[in-house]
């Protein structure tokens, strides 16, 4: 079904047509601005403050957490982690120009693969856009370095994060994403020939692991995505793109 026949179905159910051009203007102002909602005090705070607030939820909400000086350590924290899980060294990791400079091959007993989560894969490590410090929630947006499937098949999600990258607010999550650079070429020439910014088609904002309390209000980790959530958190620049 195309957009014309969707919004045609949308407007006989309503029993109107068209929005008068007055109206059309006032939505077209409103989408162009993005507005800011009310902002939560807690979270405006200097970079250290951010990232210890976005720790303190991360553990809030059943995830876990490292703090690491750089990617260098990252190998040995992941298989720290995965002993401590009880877990294989077995992991697939998303194809994301920051995590193909780890230094893998220091831990040769890891078993890594770089690509798209399969239904047998256990263990993901992907690469988050940002974190927000307010309620410590990763943005992962979609795109050909970062796959959206690599967030949801795998039963153990670890994620890389630069605590540069961690931010106040959703507001500023936002507003960082509409400036960023599109995940592939085809977005890029797109957003360069109609003047506007290029998002990705999908944005997954992540607080601590999947878990459900829908049946008989019993709490199910793993509900419908990782059961485990362990946050790599990275001192020094920003590594986002």
């Amino acid at each position: 079904m195309t957009q014309a026949a969707i919004i045609g179905a949308i407007r006989r159910g309503l029993k109107r047509g068209p929005l008068p051009a007055d109206q059309r203007a006032m939505l077209a102002g409103r989408m162009a601005a993005h507005p800011r909602h009310l902002i939560p005090a807690r979270g405006q705070l200097d970079l250290p403050g951010r990232i210890a607030l976005f720790c303190a939820y991360v553990e809030r909400e059943f995830g876990t957490f490292s703090r690491l000086s750089g990617l260098a350590q990252v190998p040995e924290a992941i298989a720290i982690y995965l002993a401590q899980q009880n877990l294989a060294p077995d992991l697939v990791v998303s194809p994301h120009p920051d995590l193909q400079t780890i230094p893998f091959d220091s831990r040769p007993l890891l078993n890594v693969r770089f690509g798209t989560a399969r239904a047998t894969d256990a263990v993901c490590l992907t690469q988050a856009f940002a974190g927000i410090a307010e309620t410590g929630t990763l943005m992962l947006p979609s795109g050909p370095a970062r796959p959206t499937s690599n967030n949801l098949l795998p039963d153990n999600a670890i994620v890389l994060l630069h605590a540069a990258d961690i931010l106040a607010c959703y507001e500023d999550a936002f507003d960082r994403l509409r400036l960023a650079r599109p995940d592939s070429e085809v977005a890029a020439g797109a957003a360069r020939s109609s003047g506007r910014a290029m998002l990705p088609r999908n944005v997954m904002l992540v607080t601590g692991p999947s878990r459900s309390a829908d049946i008989e209000q019993t709490l199910e980790l793993g509900a419908h995505g990782p059961r485990r959530l362990h946050i790599l958190v990275i001192d020094g620049e920003s590594q986002t793109a």
